[in-house]
């Protein structure tokens, strides 16, 4: 019983330090009740042991995925079912590998490896085609942008160690007090904690303080057209779409207007890609353009291209029937005055819904099984690089679409390429009205420390935001609000630490788990 309820415990904890309704101080002891869970297990003499690891790791998984992410089924029940149930039961793995390693060797090296297989866990989650990194775990203080200024250094990777090491420290604590029950003891390990935590705070708000926001600055505009998409969206024609924007932004697009936003898929007709030039998007935009010369424009737009050459078939693209193929983009256009209309399209996809993973072995079993989103049920096609849209000749911006925002060291690939701040475009809508749109707002602050660069977010329902480098959200306009918002951003030329070498942290995890996995089976058997 004392099992279950520590199993309990470690899953409520960490589903409570989750934003944006938690407290991520909850972090820094949530794993430990299931970390004395396993210690128990293993020095017991149960003969399933390791079932024993995997289902009490489960539950706690379980409870915690439940908790933050059950949102999901709001638009798709199978989807967030499987979520759910797949990502606890990948984060249940790892435990019991540590549960493996840990009955084979020390607690200094075993406390290593789950610290370094953890972190590559997370760093699968960002490059595999199940991709799903929405709880690792340095995603957790974006609410607290004061907390975690140096995420410009280590990125979200640096938090997710963070946790870990404070994780350990008080788990190697209590054995050490169980083993001897000295109050000098209890003191001295209660202040190395302390320091633990308190350092990094305190280093952050040194960076916060100390910080200098670019002195350049331009003026944008974002658009909320509040358009349902389960309801509105496939159901009104861009010419109406075109309007409404318009409409929109007549009431602050003034002549010191640098930047106009629409969001994701805004236009939704479909248009093809070889006649985006007489699309009622490039129509609309041209006449913001004539209106307005020194405007640029950029917004989301729904693309296809229909093919029959089999020599331009990719790995994305859809089959209808013989010789018969068809590419579908979700994509961000550009347009001012100085430069061609120019294109993007969304790169990482959502599993499920844009991207079939792994569909050379999983069709011929499942079938297909992609998950109809208001009409959007085709696999989406890619590019290779990441795009960035020049406003001058000394200015450009990052056309992020939607769940890219999620992927820190994907969005540096932007600031490589000479974005000076970032642009969000999304539809956050098939969610409802849940804690969803808001944790994907608040992960927008993460890439704005990382990256030192102020976002512009145009979500279609809200919650639309101006975010600057600090990553604290300086205006917004609210969940399911028709309107539009102006406020100047800061630019700068700044390439961290963190843009400049990206997911280092995971890179060095992954070789240190190798090592210790394989360092711990040699000397066990050597032992033996």
């Amino acid at each position: 019983m004392k099992n279950l309820l520590f199993a309990i415990l470690s899953g409520l904890l960490l589903a409570l330090s989750w934003p944006t309704y938690g407290f991520p101080f909850l972090l820094f002891f949530g794993f430990v009740p299931l970390l004395l869970v396993d210690l128990k297990i293993r020095n017991s003499t149960n003969r399933f042991k390791k079932l024993e690891v995997l289902g009490y790791a489960y539950l706690s998984f379980v409870i915690w995925n439940f908790i933050t992410t059950s949102w999901l089924a709001n638009s798709t029940l199978f989807g967030g079912a499987f979520a759910i149930l797949v990502n606890s039961l990948l984060m249940a793995m790892v435990f019991l590998l540590y549960h493996i390693v840990a009955k084979r060797t020390n607690f200094k090296a075993s406390s290593a490896f789950l610290i370094c297989l953890w972190i590559v866990f997370e760093k699968l989650h960002l490059s595999w085609d199940f991709s799903w990194p929405w709880l690792n775990l340095g995603n957790a203080f974006s609410g607290f942008y004061n907390w975690i200024q140096w995420y410009e250094y280590t990125g979200t990777f640096g938090g997710s160690l963070w946790v870990w090491i404070i994780n350990i420290t008080i788990f190697k604590s209590i054995l050490l007090y169980r083993e001897y029950p000295q109050r000098e003891l209890l003191i001295r390990n209660s202040i190395k904690i302390g320091l633990m935590l308190l350092i990094p705070i305190s280093i952050s708000y040194l960076i916060l303080w100390n910080y200098t926001e670019g002195k350049e600055t331009l003026e944008a505009v974002i658009l909320q057209p509040n358009i349902n998409p389960y309801t509105e969206k496939y159901n009104t024609t861009d010419t109406r779409i075109g309007e409404l924007l318009l409409k929109l932004s007549d009431s602050l697009v003034t002549e010191t207007t640098d930047l106009l936003v629409a969001p994701e898929t805004v236009f939704a007709d479909g248009t093809a890609l070889s006649k985006f030039q007489s699309s009622e998007a490039k129509y609309f935009g041209d006449q913001l353009i004539i209106k307005h010369p020194q405007l640029s424009f950029l917004s989301g737009v729904s693309l296809f291209e229909r093919f029959s050459d089999s020599s331009k078939v990719g790995r994305q693209s859809n089959i209808i029937g013989p010789m018969d193929w068809y590419n579908d983009y979700n994509s961000a256009f550009f347009m001012n005055s100085g430069n061609e209309p120019a294109l993007y399209h969304k790169s990482k996809l959502v599993v499920g819904v844009e991207n079939f993973p792994y569909q050379h072995i999983l069709r011929p079993i499942l079938g297909n099984i992609m998950i109809d989103l208001g009409g959007t049920v085709a696999m989406k096609t890619t590019q290779e690089e990441r795009e960035v849209f020049p406003l001058s000749n000394q200015v450009s911006t990052a056309p992020i679409i939607c769940y890219e925002s999620v992927y820190g060291e994907y969005v540096t690939g932007y600031v490589k390429n000479g974005a000076n701040f970032l642009t969000i475009i999304t539809n956050d809508a098939w969610w409802g009205d849940s804690q969803g749109h808001k944790q994907h707002l608040s992960y927008a602050s993460l890439r704005a420390i990382e990256t030192r660069k102020s976002v512009v977010r145009s979500a279609n329902t809200g919650i639309s935001a101006f975010i600057n480098e600090k990553g604290e959200v300086i205006k917004s306009l609210g969940y399911e609000k028709q309107g539009s918002l102006k406020s100047k951003i800061t630019l700068n030329n700044k390439i961290t630490f963190y843009v400049k070498y990206g997911d280092y942290i995971a890179r060095i995890a992954q070789l240190l788990a190798i090592f210790l996995f394989v360092f711990t089976f040699v000397k066990y058997k050597r032992r033996r």
